[in-house]
């Protein structure tokens, strides 16, 4: 059918520091040892997470002194700009497509506040016209790497011929907290990096994928798995113990509805693309989805490179499939706050 949405292009983009997972361990064993107690045991952490480095919004040694919102907020808006701007412009130049082409955009963070939005901010650096439609959406965390394209998809799909760009950005690790001496602090120390990803969406255009289908699951009573707290200094992270056996036992069968909601099956998916949350996620994952230990090879490939960026990492999986080359069928999923599951299939245009 030739008004099917079909996906043009996808970028990624990192900031310029980098910090290797040594040196963050090393790092955090001087800031948190002498502190917290139970320190040493969790400490284990940084080795077990699958990551050999991250890249950040600021150098490391930033990151040994305190810092409040505005600090925060100043670094968020101003690498999220470089970022927005890298990621959007390679999507587009490999789309064969100009900021003046574009129709609408769909922009998700969930670490970071900016007012206006950086598809303002950027609007002119950017040359998007002055009729754009702008979609931010904030406080889907990890998921919105699925659930923002599935908007973007139905945006496109509601009008036949319209550019929409799609953009994920997230600064992870600017919620790093001195103050904070939990098990999720140290946990979130060991995992997050930072990122941003961008898509080009059109209904009847060629394209290096078609948006097959698109479905969401809000798990009931699930608010403490995931999420922010927010205080004066800043986003704490709010990270349940049990999420990798949560996963394990509740995501196939919510995966199970939002395929068959779409007619389809999991046999009938040829491979599933993860957001590779951790290296327990990444596990639950596999056994979740009854597929072979190991399967989710590039999955952990970006963990390992990257670290969990949160929303654009699932993108940055994407990217090296469509690389490697797509299988007939595929699966995007990503869990996120809610606690949700978001599921975005994907099919090989011949």
């Amino acid at each position: 059918m030739t008004d099917t949405v079909k996906l043009l292009s996808v970028a990624t983009a990192v900031p310029e520091h980098i910090i290797t997972q040594t040196k963050a361990a090393e790092t955090c064993a001087r800031l948190f040892s002498h502190r917290l107690k139970d320190f040493s045991r969790l400490s284990g952490v940084f080795e077990n997470a699958g990551i050999i480095k991250r890249h950040a919004a600021r150098p490391l040694e930033w990151f040994v002194t305190p810092h409040g919102w505005q600090d925060r907020m100043e670094a968020y808006a101003e690498t999220s700009r470089s970022l927005f701007v890298d990621a959007a412009t390679q999507a587009l130049e490999r789309a064969g497509l100009k900021g003046q082409d574009v129709d609408c955009i769909v922009t998700v963070s969930s670490t970071g506040i900016a007012t206006p939005s950086f598809d303002a901010q950027l609007a002119r650096r950017m040359g998007f016209r002055s009729d754009i439609e702008r979609v931010p959406v904030f406080g889907l965390g990890c998921a919105a790497g699925v659930s923002g394209f599935a908007i973007a998809e139905r945006l496109a799909r509601s009008q036949p011929g319209a550019v929409v760009l799609f953009v994920s950005l997230e600064l992870c690790t600017l919620a790093f907290r001195l103050d904070e001496l939990t098990r999720a602090n140290i946990i979130a120390t060991a995992l997050f990096g930072d990122g941003a990803a961008a898509c080009v969406l059109r209904a009847g255009a060629e394209g290096v994928a078609e948006v097959e289908s698109t479905g969401e699951h809000l798990f009931p009573d699930t608010l403490d798995i995931m999420g922010w707290r927010i205080d004066d200094s800043g986003f704490g992270i709010v990270l349940a113990q049990s999420l990798p056996p949560f996963a394990e036992a509740e995501l196939g069968p919510a995966v199970d509805g939002i395929l068959a909601r779409n007619g389809l099956s999991r046999g009938d998916i040829d491979r599933f693309i993860c957001h590779p949350g951790g290296a327990k996620v990444l596990t639950a994952l596999e056994s979740a989805l009854s597929i072979a230990p190991e399967t989710l090879d590039h999955e952990r490939a970006v963990l390992a490179e990257y670290g969990n960026m949160s929303s654009p990492t699932v993108l940055f999986v994407l990217e090296r499939v469509l690389r490697s080359g797509l299988p007939e069928r595929s699966a995007m999923i990503a869990m996120g706050p809610g606690f949700s599951a978001s599921c975005v299939t994907l099919r090989r245009v011949s």
